[in-house]
C-alpha cells in the first residue's frame, strides 16, 4: 500500500509529467490555431480546450474517437501536479515567498480559465431604435417555443430546447392539451421554395407555411460571423388524434405560425434559446461616428435606459466600445451595429470568475518582483561582504 502510494506521489509530483504536459499544450495550441481557420473561436473552444479528448470521426462513419487530449485533460493534470509538488516538496520560507506567490497566482489562472469554461454564458441583445426588452437570446442554441395567447392579458409559454428536438422523441408537458412529435430534425437548414428544387428534401406537411415551403440540410458551421439555423417537422397529437404537422425553423425569415384547437389560441416557432432578466433596456439612440472627412470608424455607441419593475432603476446609460454596462451580474458590450436599419447588437456575458484572471495576474508579477528583490538583495550582500 505504501510503496503505490509512494509511485502515485512520485508520478504526480514529477518534473516530467510537468514538460510533458507542457509539451502537449504547445501541440494543442498549434492545433487549435490552425484549426480556428475552418472553427472559428467558439468552434476551437469547445473542440480542442473546454473538453477532455480531442474527438475526430472515423473516415467514411460518424463515429467520434479521441485521438489527442484535451484542454481540461491537460490543465487538471497541470494544476494536481502543481498542487501536488508544493505539498511535497515545498516548505514556506521567506527566501521562496516570491516563488510561492507566482506559482499561487498559476494555480489561480488555471482554476480561472476552469470556472470560466463550466460558468461563463454568452447572449446577444438585438434592439432596434425605440425598443425595449428584457430578454437576451443564445448565439447557438435554438428552442422550440408553444406559445398559448388565448389570454389577452398574459403568454403562456412552454420551450423545448434543441437538444431534446434532436432526439426525434415524442414530448409531453402538463401544461399542453396535446403531446409534440418531433418527426424529423435538421441541425442547419436554410428555407427554400418548394418546387425550386428537383426533389423536396422532406415530405409535405399539412400545416403553415411549409405548405409552400421546404429547407436544405447545410453543413454544420462552427465561424463566429455564422450561425446554425435548426429546422424540424412537428406533428402535434391530440387525444382525438393528429392536429396536423408544421415545419418549423430558426431562420429570421420564419415567423411564429399561429393554429386553434379546442377554442384556444396558440403559435408555434422555432427561436433562438432566450434568458430573460428582471429588468429591461430601451434602445433610445445609437450612433456610429467616422473620422472627418472619411468613412472610417471612429465609435458606435448606444444611449439605453436601463429599468426595473419596482422603480429602483431607471436611468440612462451609453455603451460604447470599451465601456460596457454592469448591471446584475451582467456585462453588456457594444458588439454590433447597423445605423441604417436602425438596430445595434449587445453582447451580453455572464462570468461570475472574471476578476480570476486580473488577480492571478497581479500575484505572479509581484511575486515575480519579489523573488527578483530578494535574489537581488542576497547578491548586493555577498559582494559587501567580499569587499
Amino acid at each position: 500500500m505504501r510503496e503505490n502510494w509512494k509511485a502515485f506521489v512520485d508520478f504526480f509530483t514529477s518534473l516530467k509529467l510537468t514538460v510533458v504536459l507542457l509539451a502537449l499544450s504547445i501541440v494543442l495550441v498549434f492545433w487549435a490555431t490552425l484549426a480556428q481557420v475552418k472553427l472559428g473561436v467558439w468552434g476551437v473552444q469547445e473542440h480542442f480546450f473546454r473538453t477532455f479528448f480531442v474527438l475526430q470521426k472515423i473516415p467514411g462513419t460518424d463515429i467520434p474517437v479521441p485521438v489527442f487530449p484535451g484542454g481540461y485533460f491537460i490543465g487538471g493534470l497541470l494544476l494536481i501536479n502543481l498542487i501536488t509538488s508544493h505539498i511535497h516538496r515545498f516548505k514556506f520560507s521567506w527566501a521562496k515567498s516570491g516563488i510561492q506567490l507566482t506559482h499561487f497566482g498559476l494555480i489561480l489562472l488555471l482554476l480561472g480559465e476552469l470556472f470560466t469554461g463550466l460558468l461563463q454564458e454568452d447572449y446577444s441583445l438585438r434592439l432596434d431604435e425605440g425598443q425595449t426588452k428584457n430578454y437576451s437570446e443564445s448565439f447557438r442554441d435554438q428552442e422550440l417555443a408553444i406559445v398559448e395567447t388565448t389570454n389577452s392579458d398574459y403568454d403562456d409559454v412552454v420551450v423545448v430546447p434543441d437538444s431534446i428536438l434532436a432526439k426525434r422523441g415524442e414530448i409531453q408537458h402538463p401544461a399542453l392539451p396535446f403531446r409534440v412529435v418531433v418527426r424529423d430534425f435538421f441541425p442547419n437548414a436554410t428555407p427554400q421554395t418548394r418546387g425550386q428544387l428537383p426533389n423536396d428534401i422532406i415530405p409535405p406537411v399539412t400545416m403553415g407555411f411549409g405548405k409552400e415551403f421546404t429547407v436544405v440540410p447545410l453543413p454544420l458551421t462552427y465561424r463566429q460571423d455564422q450561425a446554425n439555423l435548426s429546422a424540424a417537422v412537428i406533428e402535434l397529437i391530440g387525444p382525438q388524434g393528429s392536429l396536423g404537422t408544421w415545419l418549423v425553423s430558426a431562420h429570421p425569415f420564419v415567423r411564429p405560425q399561429p393554429f386553434e384547437y379546442e377554442g384556444r389560441t396558440f403559435t408555434l416557432s422555432l427561436r433562438h434559446t432566450r434568458n430573460y432578466k428582471p429588468f429591461s433596456l430601451k434602445l433610445l439612440e445609437l450612433r456610429h461616428d467616422v473620422y472627418p472627412g472619411t468613412e472610417i470608424p471612429k465609435n458606435f455607441s448606444s444611449r439605453v435606459r436601463l429599468t426595473t419593475p419596482d422603480g429602483h432603476e431607471d436611468r440612462e446609460v451609453l455603451i460604447y466600445m470599451n465601456n460596457p454596462l454592469r448591471f446584475a451580474g451582467l456585462t453588456f458590450y457594444q458588439y454590433q451595429m447597423d445605423s441604417a436599419n436602425g438596430y445595434s447588437v449587445l453582447q451580453v456575458v455572464r462570468n461570475p470568475s472574471w476578476m480570476l484572471p486580473y488577480i492571478s495576474c497581479v500575484l505572479m508579477m509581484v511575486g515575480l518582483l519579489v523573488q527578483f528583490g530578494i535574489s537581488l538583495f542576497r547578491f548586493i550582500a555577498k559582494r559587501r561582504a567580499v569587499a
